[in-house]
């Protein structure tokens, strides 16, 4: 059963900065879908939709490959 968990994420600007987030959010282990609701400049909602639960903590070190971007 696949579960959609919103986690709150600053430092993203821009289209490249949601293509490197949801690269790398992608590669966590039961990801099937990211989405990215912008706000430039603010804090952007990230959906990660997962068949098993996805931590704070693996987000977190995905966001840091991705770039500067960290949860709010």
């Amino acid at each position: 059963m696949s579960d959609t968990q919103t986690f709150p994420v600053t430092g993203l600007t821009c289209g490249h900065c949601v293509g490197a987030v949801t690269s790398e959010i992608s590669e966590i282990p039961g990801v099937t879908d990211v989405s990215v609701d912008l706000v430039a400049g603010g804090t952007s909602t990230v959906h990660v939709t997962a068949d098993q639960q996805v931590s704070p903590e693996q987000v977190s070190a995905a966001l840091d490959e991705a770039g500067n971007y960290q949860l709010a």
